[in-house]
């Protein structure tokens, strides 16, 4: 069944090639369809193209059809395009004419449109939960191994003393900047494109605001025009903050991976949590780390892939468009399988005390001394001079008692303002506002 079709059907290698995943794909769309369609069909009856007891079967049958989905006892059946496709016979299987009434007023253009955007909120708000697992991780473990040091580096020769509590409260405050930009994308996507139609709007007096506020929208996409030209946009915009999320697990990722090797040897993880080798039977591989790194590596090459999609295209709907959901749904699913990954793994971690008091270590403490030496009167480049003068003829030496205080260094990590940038950041989501009017929307 296809919406368009009239008399003709397509050559079945034309239906098969353009086609392609979308029945796999739209079956992450069902439920956010089937919102939107209750959405429509009440505005419908708003406006006098729906009768109430035509809204009311409508509606019943529509929520079954939810529940069903909910239960996972939902498919786009063979031969069936699509999502749309799909409700829509269920619908006039069961209920004749009046099924065939719920597409007044829009066009698959616009209904796809809002899908993905209601599929998109509701996976950013699951996104948000994961990092937010993960952050309290990290902050739980930056406090618990605050005076744990370790080397610190830069051009990745030993540069300064380190500790376990900066390492793990950095990547917690990296997390809060990937969740702003997540915020941006959010508000992007919460915008209404229903009523838009093909692209150009309705002859129908349809009420956009009223379906704004059933969706629990913040507010519409205005311009029919511009609310088309969103598809594809707003993906990029969306995988452009997840990419910032996968670029911190990439780094920490990596970081384990150093960590972990014998030749640092600062961290470990028990068995069950890595790999060995078939021939070499000392090894445990920090697989999970690695699958990560490289997943997220192909996150973060996401927005680029969509954008080579939709580059140079004019304004209005464009075929290659479905395309966008085979990059984009995976993906999704995939850094949360990452964000709960590192969770797991970061909570089994282990880490080695007193890595510090290996000799190798000592000239790590160098600014130490010159520092110590300024504030006993002596001019910085003179102190500077001194203790490289020292450390070339072999009479440094070094204390590695260390007081460093001020705002987010070894000895102040400042967790309790970094937990409420976080708190702050994510009540600013305000997801509560959609989730009552979806609520409302079901009863």
């Amino acid at each position: 069944m296809k919406l368009w079709q009239k008399d003709k059907a397509s050559l079945k290698e034309v239906e098969k090639f353009t086609v392609g995943k979308d029945q796999e794909m739209d079956l992450y769309l069902a439920r956010f369809d089937v919102l939107g369609s209750l959405a429509h069909i009440t505005m419908l009856e708003s406006i006098g193209l729906l009768k109430s007891d035509e809204l009311s079967v409508l509606s019943s049958e529509l929520k079954r059809i939810y529940k069903r989905i909910e239960e996972g006892n939902f498919i786009v059946e063979e031969g069936i395009e699509d999502i749309h496709s799909q409700v829509e016979l269920e619908l006039t299987k069961k209920l004749g004419d009046i099924g065939k009434k719920i597409h007044s007023g829009r066009s698959r253009n616009d209904q796809v449109l809002v899908d993905i955007k209601l599929y998109l909120r509701y996976e950013i708000e699951e996104i948000v939960a994961e990092v937010k697992n993960l952050f309290d991780l990290l902050v739980q473990q930056s406090e618990k191994y605050k005076d744990y040091l370790l080397p610190g580096y830069t051009h990745f020769q030993l540069a300064m003393p380190s500790s376990f509590g900066l390492w793990f409260g950095a990547y917690a405050e990296s997390l809060i900047d990937d969740l702003v930009t997540l915020h941006g994308a959010y508000q992007v996507v919460n915008k209404n494109p229903l009523g838009s139609a093909a692209g150009y709007g309705s002859s129908f007096p349809i009420n956009r605001k009223l379906t704004t506020e059933l969706l629990g929208f913040s507010t519409l996409n205005y311009n029919v025009v511009y609310a088309q030209m969103g598809r594809g946009k707003t993906e990029r915009i969306v995988a452009s903050s997840l990419s910032n999320i996968a670029g911190t697990l990439s780094k920490l990722s990596m970081d384990a991976c150093l960590f972990l090797n014998q030749n640092f040897g600062f961290i470990s993880f028990p068995e069950e949590l890595t790999t060995g080798s078939s021939i070499m039977p000392h090894k445990k591989n920090p697989d999970v780390f690695e699958l990560i790194r490289g997943r997220c590596n192909q996150l973060m090459a996401l927005p680029n892939d969509i954008a080579l999609v939709i580059s140079n295209l004019p304004s209005g709907y464009h075929r290659e468009m479905q395309l966008l959901k085979e990059l984009l749904f995976p993906a999704i699913q995939h850094l949360k399988h990452c964000l709960r990954m590192s969770q797991l793994m970061l909570s089994n971690i282990s880490i080695k005390d007193n890595i510090l008091h290996d000799e190798k270590y000592k000239f790590l403490f160098s600014v130490e001394e010159v520092n110590k030496l300024v504030v006993a009167g002596m001019p910085f480049r003179d102190a500077y001079k001194k203790v490289g003068m020292d450390i070339e003829r072999g009479f440094f030496k070094s204390d590695t008692h260390l007081n460093h205080t001020h705002q987010g260094s070894i000895g102040n990590l400042c967790l309790p303002e970094i937990s409420a940038l976080m708190n702050a950041t994510i009540d600013g989501f305000r997801f509560n506002d959609y989730k009552e009017a979806i609520k409302r929307l079901l009863v």
